[in-house]
């Protein structure tokens, strides 16, 4: 059963290639970019045995493989699952064995780029002791240990986030509530970094305090037995054999849970006679459209997770840029963050079909226009983006009292809804993506996304970025040359250029949706 298990995986990822070749190209460029990490990794790894004494070398051992860890028991619960080629949930029917299902899946996680890199890099290590042959035997033992802990950490995280809740709400909400901190954890570790004033004893402090952890235990043995340290590499190598075992039976308990017990998917009951957001929007097509989609972007996971992350950035910006500008630099980098944030949901509805999944269906069934559809999915994001543009940008200038630069900072905000939604009006009428189907997490990775759908995601970002270039300079010639002049100038030629880009967006892409409607419905029913 193992075995089959494993030849299902080899299969169906070879049908995912067969799909499209850009998936193949994706891939590859995916196995070179882990190729060159492993072979910086090894090399670092050699040059640090033959010139670093062991306390050095076990110190980066011990945090790089904690780090490792960490990664693979967040990862899931960002993603709901590393790699769903192989979901558990597929297995409900089969009377599978559960030893043989979790060797099977444990196994199989191997047999992809993250598995594999992981799994070289941890063994690897033992580059690290080739002047001590014991430690370096050791590291192979230790660093498949590592690999399997990673591997079972990130079943299980995933197996228990999955049977822990009664709804997929509780999926949803913990994902994107990790995005916060996540999200600030590069300047609070600039900050923390910046802080120390000894760092060259803190780290091998951590690394003493984790090698006693089920982090840090399994990656510390191969140092004490190159130091002699026999005592302390057995009960290191104890915790590290009983982490994964206390991981397995957790995993085994949660998956044998959820195997059985059905997903809820319910919301609760509704009072009646309220009709939301179609209550204040028109009685036409189009206003029943801005009206469904507005709903979604409340309600629907999928959309709201774009609502949390995209205010956010500007916040990361800030916490980045003070450190270093002080806080003259708050308020225009909350203006310009600004800009970033209402063009990310204005972009976001070039996967608004896509989402719509087969309910898609009824636009066509009720012989919605496309220029009702188009400009009433552009509706919904615009009451959303533009607000928030506005606003951080009427903050930027009350903390910074530089009003001057407020207007060109509005016209980069206009310009760049306009080019966010009107470009995403052209492009979602023309590509499919394969996003997380109704119902499912937010965060869930869905196979079959190739080359040429990252690259025309890439190509409209650029496109954007090319289409708010004249009200980005003069915004920016105002703020270094204090010329109100010119940030009125960019006010101007931001509204009227963000007004002209979404107009012709809508046109184009409603003429592309009338002609390829009945193909946008086959290409997103086909995961049903």
């Amino acid at each position: 059963m193992v075995a089959h298990l494993l030849r299902l995986k080899l299969a169906l990822l070879r049908n995912s290639l067969k799909r499209s070749p850009w998936q193949l190209v994706g891939l590859i460029l995916a196995a070179l970019y882990g190729l060159g990490v492993l072979v910086l990794l090894l090399s670092a790894l050699i040059f640090a045995g033959s010139v670093g004494d062991i306390g050095v070398v076990g110190t980066a051992v011990i945090l790089a493989g904690s780090v490792l860890l960490v990664g693979w028991l967040v990862v899931p619960v960002l993603a709901s699952g590393l790699d769903m080629t192989l979901d558990p949930a597929r297995f409900t029917t089969y009377s599978i064995p559960m030893k043989s299902l979790l060797t099977g899946l444990a196994l199989s996680s191997f047999l992809g780029v993250p598995g594999a890199v992981t799994l070289i890099a941890a063994v690897g290590t033992a580059a690290a002791w080739w002047r001590h042959p014991l430690a370096a035997a050791a590291a192979v033992i230790c660093g498949a240990l590592g690999a399997l802990s990673c591997i079972v950490a990130s079943r299980a995280i995933t197996a228990a986030s999955t049977s822990l809740a009664a709804s997929r709400r509780f999926k949803d909400v913990s994902g994107i509530m990790v995005l916060i901190p996540l999200m600030f954890l590069g300047p609070i570790i600039g900050a923390l970094s910046s802080g120390l004033e000894n760092f060259s004893e803190f780290l091998p402090q951590l690394a003493r305090t984790l090698s006693w952890t089920p982090l840090g235990a399994v990656w510390a043995v191969p140092a004490n037995v190159a130091a002699g340290a026999w005592g302390p590499a057995a009960l290191q190598f104890l915790i590290a054999l009983a982490t994964v075992a206390l991981l397995t039976w957790g995993w085994q308990l949660c998956l044998s849970r959820a195997l059985v017990t059905p997903a809820f998917s319910g919301s609760g009951k509704r009072k009646p006679g309220k009709l939301g957001f179609f209550a204040a929007f028109p009685q036409t097509p189009t206003g029943a459209v801005a009206a469904r989609c507005l709903s979604y972007w409340i309600r629907d996971p999928r959309y709201s997770a774009g609502l949390i992350v995209a205010p956010l950035l500007p916040l990361v910006m800030v916490f980045a840029g003070a450190q270093s500008g002080g806080l003259d630099a708050v308020g225009p980098i909350l203006g310009y963050g600004g800009a970033l944030a209402t063009f990310l949901i204005a972009w976001s509805i070039s996967a608004d079909i896509s989402y719509d999944n087969t309910a898609f269906a009824l636009h066509l069934a009720t012989g919605v226009s496309g220029t009702a559809d188009r400009t009433g999915r552009v509706w919904a994001a615009g009451v959303l983006a533009l607000p928030m543009g506005v606003l951080f940008v009427v903050i930027g200038g009350l903390v910074s009292g530089r009003w001057e630069s407020v207007g060109g900072m509005l016209g980069l905000v206009f310009a760049a809804a306009g080019a966010g939604l009107g470009l995403a009006s052209i492009l979602s009428s023309r590509f499919t993506m394969n996003v997380p189907l109704p119902g499912e997490s937010p965060m869930k990775s869905k196979p079959g996304n190739n080359f040429a759908t990252v690259m025309v995601q890439v190509g409209g970002f650029a496109a954007a970025g090319a289409l708010v270039i004249p009200a980005a300079v003069l915004a920016i010639v105002g703020a270094v040359t204090d010329n109100q002049l010119f940030s009125w100038l960019a006010l101007l030629v931001g509204l009227v250029l963000g007004a002209v880009y979404t107009v012709v967006g809508i046109r184009l892409g409603a003429t592309q949706y009338t002609r390829r409607a009945p193909e946008l419905l086959q290409a997103v029913s086909v995961d049903r």
